[in-house]
């Protein structure tokens, strides 16, 4: 059965927390050890951010899915950052979730994305033809691609050339960050929340915007 709002509730919820577009608003209570959960979140990325407050009525959610958030590889050994800063685009914009795009996608040139790349992360052009990309990041491009796909599929050569090109400690660390994103896009949008604002206007280039 559907939660009834009071009215007051409602008021309250947009007063402190903002009016929201998402198919339903979070509890009007959240259990102590749940808030101390948000707080954190909010110092971390510096946003009030919907999805967790939504996973709030189903507290065990919430912090399975925060539990997984805080341990997810942002660099490993020849693993770096900037590999997996283009796995977590890609799988954005595979899942085509504007809250991850946004989210994955700020601050992108610290990681020396260029325009083109970014053009590639879209399916604008090829990978094949970015030249700055190494041969290991193309090939971490499009093992997201058929992480996020949907038949999965996993092609012999593919694969082979993965396990040719990385650890089996990297597979498992782009596989994970790949479906983690994924998960994510799909959680979020199944309850319709929108961007937190992440990406500065004018960070994205105009003539690639999603």
């Amino acid at each position: 059965m559907p939660t009834i709002f009071k009215k007051a509730d409602l008021k309250d919820h947009k007063q402190n927390l903002g009016i929201y577009t998402a198919f339903i608003l979070p509890p009007p209570k959240v259990p102590l050890w749940l808030r101390v959960g948000l707080w954190v979140t909010k110092r971390v990325t510096g946003k009030e951010l919907l999805p967790p407050r939504l996973l709030a009525w189903y507290p065990k959610a919430a912090f399975s899915s925060g539990v997984m958030e805080a341990l997810v590889a942002h660099s490993d050994g020849e693993l770096s950052s900037r590999t997996l800063k283009l796995v977590r685009m890609q799988a954005s914009f595979s899942a085509a979730c504007p809250f991850c795009i946004d989210m994955n996608s700020q601050r992108f040139e610290e990681f020396d994305i260029i325009q083109q790349e970014l053009a590639a992360i879209q399916g604008l052009v090829s990978e094949e033809d970015v030249t700055s990309f190494t041969d290991r990041e193309r090939l971490a491009l499009r093992y997201t691609r058929q992480i996020s796909a949907t038949p999965l599929n996993f092609p012999d050569e593919l694969m082979q050339q993965i396990k040719v090109a990385f650890t089996e400690r990297e597979i498992v660390i782009l596989a994970t960050t790949a479906a983690q994103v994924n998960y994510w896009a799909r959680l979020i949008q199944a309850l319709g929340a929108p961007p937190a604002g992440f990406m500065e206007p004018g960070e994205w280039p105009d003539d690639l915007l999603p």
